[in-house]
């Protein structure tokens, strides 16, 4: 009988520490894990299309996480998204001239923010916008965009 409990124990444990790794798993890809408020300046972007990027996703430099994404929202003007981005004040010499892109990350298609500083002797400063930028890659619109030339081409 005090076999059957110390197996007993032993399993609850191991359920336990199984149920502990999922949940931190779950946090570290939702990005939950940093509930502190974002500190820095902000810079805005418009993109086209954003593909899915979330707000709290990585805003990276030379795949330097200097970021995060804080808020994602529509301009009805220019019918873009406009990408509001925390950059750490530690980061505060990006040239005026920065570009920025989405890409993907990882196996789970995770999006992030990636800056490309340029050239210019002026920084990017607080409230101001990044005016190069490239949207996500959209494989359902390169697949489309691959079959159409296809079926084009057999004409």
């Amino acid at each position: 009988m005090p076999h059957s409990r110390t197996v007993e124990i032993a399993v609850g444990m191991f359920v336990a520490a199984g149920l502990a790794a999922l949940f931190l798993l779950a946090m570290k890809v939702s990005n939950l894990s940093s509930f502190a408020a974002p500190q820095g300046y902000v810079l805005t972007a418009e993109f086209q299309n954003i593909g899915g990027l979330k707000v709290r996703a990585p805003v990276t430099v030379a795949g330097v996480q200097v970021g995060r994404v804080i808020g994602i929202g529509f301009d009805n003007t220019d019918y873009e998204a406009v990408v509001r981005m925390a950059i750490d004040p530690r980061y505060d010499k990006f040239p005026v001239d920065t570009s920025a892109a989405i890409y993907t990350a990882g196996l789970l298609g995770e999006k992030y923010v990636a800056l490309v500083p340029g050239g210019a002797p002026t920084y990017l400063k607080n409230g101001d916008r990044i005016k190069l930028t490239q949207s996500a890659l959209i494989l359902e619109q390169v697949i489309g965009q691959y079959l159409f030339n296809r079926a084009d081409g057999q004409k």
